[in-house]
């Protein structure tokens, strides 16, 4: 087997048409759903940037990281920075300058991280990831343990015009619109990217490291680079969590959020980015539900939630090792089959 068909890299048209349908129901879902349930998917769609973000590193390359959500956080905080008590400052510069920080900070941790290996690269990022979270937790002039407030939600005009009155992204509609733009934009870059000459290389890293280097490629540069890209990407759906939330903690940059966005790569399926964004919908759905689970008898189910998450996480890795799009893809060839 290829290793293409066995990341799924090559989409089977079943999942085409069913991550179509899916953009066609998001595009229509804010006049059909609540305000609330609209809220919750622009977090679903945060979150699956932040998972494709990761997917660049895990699924295409190679490189599990328990330190992603560092630049997810430090983006938050930009935003919080950059936006002064009194007044809103625009989307035009601090969402670039948020996203540079969080590449700048990516470049500078990759560059002595993706120098180990194994083991020993997971270590290291999550030792990184947790000297910035306690950089941020234990000094008040950054926050502290508190975090900090958001008051103003950027402004998005252009050069002091608004074409519209609901041209702000204090207008919920306006803000789901904006997120599934970023959304659609990060995808369809990265499924470019996955195809260049620079993500075949960087799936011949994941594949085989030594032969790629034998072959001629300098394959630390191609893993800072996708690197310092994934840091990037984080920083964008940390700058739309800061956006969305009005508030940062150092919580964002916690052990606990990398662990999540592993779960919603393994979940979807690796390798692909159309998977990071099905495992974090799917991921942040059943935390809803396992949440929402009564009480029965003295115990409380929904207060563990985290322990069906964890069984739900098993029996998907145990029966459908791929991810969820595997599912898609079985159920497609069994199809098939059956009309032959």
């Amino acid at each position: 087997m290829s290793a293409a068909k066995a990341n799924l890299e090559i989409l089977p048209r079943g999942v085409q048409v069913a991550l179509a349908l899916g953009l066609i129901a998001l595009l229509a879902f804010p006049f059909v759903g609540t305000d609330f349930y609209a809220q919750m998917v622009t977090r679903m769609m945060i979150m699956a940037i932040f998972a494709m973000s990761l997917d660049l590193l895990q699924g295409v390359t190679g490189l599990v990281s328990l330190g992603h959500a560092a630049y997810f956080g430090l983006a938050g905080y930009a935003l919080a920075f950059l936006t002064p008590q009194g007044e809103a400052v625009s989307l035009w510069w601090t969402l670039p300058l948020a996203v540079l920080g969080s590449g700048l900070a990516a470049l500078v941790i990759g560059f002595f991280v993706v120098r180990t290996h194994g083991i020993y690269f997971i270590m290291v990022t999550m030792a990184f990831a947790q000297m910035v979270f306690y950089l941020f937790f234990d000094n008040k002039l950054l926050g502290g343990s508190d975090g900090l407030y958001v008051n103003f939600k950027p402004e998005i005009a252009l050069f002091g015009w608004t074409p519209f009155s609901w041209w702000t992204l204090d207008n919920k509609l306006t803000l789901y619109y904006v997120t599934l733009l970023a959304l659609i934009g990060v995808y369809a870059f990265l499924r470019r990217l996955l195809w260049s000459p620079f993500g075949r290389a960087l799936a011949g890293i994941r594949v085989n490291e030594h032969r790629m280097r034998a072959m001629g490629f300098s394959t630390f540069g191609y893993k800072l680079s996708a690197f310092t890209l994934a840091g990037a990407l984080a920083g964008l759906a940390g700058y739309l969590w800061g956006v969305q939330t009005g508030y940062v903690n150092p919580e964002l940059m916690g052990f606990h959020m990398s662990a999540h966005v592993i779960m919603m790569v393994i979940l979807g399926g690796m390798g692909n980015f159309a998977g990071a964004i099905v495992g974090a919908f799917g991921f942040e759905y059943l935390l809803h539900v396992f949440k929402d689970l009564p009480q029965v008898g003295s115990v409380n189910l929904g207060k563990h939630w985290q322990l069906w998450m964890g069984l739900f996480i098993v029996l998907l890795v145990t029966f459908a090792p791929r991810g969820i799009l595997s599912l898609a893809e079985r159920l497609g060839k069994r199809r098939e089959s059956g009309d032959a």
